[in-house]
């Protein structure tokens, strides 16, 4: 008889979400969440009578639901945005559904769902459909929120974990780090509060500039949410077959992020972060890209963190202050529960 049990790890989105997806998702529901080749993504490509269209779904179950710099509400329509982008879509579109635990404030629903209109409001898609679903006290954490999206992918990308190629440059579009910090501070009163907020916000019109400058050039994006850079870093460099070396020293760590991380042992490449992507872009183009990044505010402080290599296929290596090297693994197990 199988013994064995769903874990907090398992949706940390390291090793172990890694590995529920390869032993039990994917086998029964087949490997339709990517590209024609069954690479993962963090939306679906899908052709509508030749039209190239991309869908994604996520559920937010973040607690604290209220924290600095955001709240539930913006964050899911943030989330899924950033997914439709992270394939070069722009936004058309949201469904929302709510499960909500009986007992949950009324001014707090309110406060949510406002949060959640502005911040569609101000990506500029509308939410076209929904659902509600009441649940009693204790079969909920107050409310779970789940978005839908559907976007129009943008002309001349041509974007996939699969695509990175020896030679590539790899971006990041600003500090890593903030939004499991800020989390993490705020549910456990670390008093960090007034210092870190969540960085959680849309990057479609970031990837929009990034396409128009760099075309197909931009082989590759990832919003490092759950499991950090660390964890994108390493899907991209196991879907394409390359491997990846980044430098210590160009890793933009905030000052009270390098605290709270210093503080509880964690490394900030694994923190969670809701409003910055990693891009693997093509060398001969790099540069115009990260002037493009740099030109908004999305992406001021953009930075080439390393490049795509032929050696160590499927690995990422950092190369330390020291001068040494270190592998920079997938997150084993949970290390911030429900950041997200």
């Amino acid at each position: 008889m199988e013994t064995e049990r769903v874990m907090l790890g398992h949706g940390s989105g390291g090793q172990l979400s890694a590995e529920l997806l390869r032993d039990i998702l994917l086998p029964a529901l087949g490997t339709g969440t990517g590209t024609a080749d069954g690479v993962p993504e963090d939306a679906a490509l899908l052709d509508i009578d030749g039209t190239p269209v991309v869908m994604s779904t996520d559920s937010f179950v973040v607690s604290p639901v209220f924290f600095p710099g955001g709240d539930i509400g913006s964050l899911a329509v943030h989330g899924t945005v950033n997914d439709l982008a992270m394939m070069g879509a722009t936004p058309l579109a949201l469904a929302v559904a709510y499960v909500i635990e009986e007992g949950f404030a009324l001014a707090d629903l309110r406060r949510v769902t406002a949060s959640l209109g502005a911040a569609a409001a101000a990506v500029g898609v509308p939410v076209v459909t929904g659902d509600t679903k009441v649940v009693g006290r204790g079969a909920a954490d107050g409310i779970f929120v789940t978005t839908t999206g559907i976007g129009r992918r943008l002309p001349g990308a041509r974007v996939s974990a699969g695509f990175a190629r020896s030679g590539d440059v790899v971006v990041l579009s600003g500090p890593v780090g903030a939004h499991g910090s800020a989390i993490l501070s705020a549910r456990e009163g670390l008093g960090f509060e007034s210092d870190i907020a969540s960085d959680s916000r849309p990057l479609h019109r970031l990837v929009t500039a990034m396409v128009a400058s760099g075309g197909p050039g931009i082989h590759a994006m990832r919003d490092p949410t759950r499991g950090g850079v660390a964890s994108a870093l390493n899907e991209i460099a196991a879907a394409s077959r390359v491997g990846i070396e980044i430098a210590e020293n160009a890793v933009p760590v905030p000052p009270m992020v390098a605290a709270a991380c210093d503080l509880f042992g964690l490394d900030p490449l694994h923190v969670a972060n809701e409003g910055c992507l990693v891009a693997i872009i093509a060398p001969d183009v790099a540069d115009a890209v990260l002037a493009t990044m740099r030109s908004l505010p999305e992406g001021r402080h953009a930075t080439r963190l390393g490049e795509v290599v032929a050696a160590h296929p499927g690995r990422v290596v950092m190369r330390t202050l020291l001068g040494g090297t270190r592998i920079v693994d997938m997150l084993v197990g949970e290390q911030l529960p429900r950041i997200c």
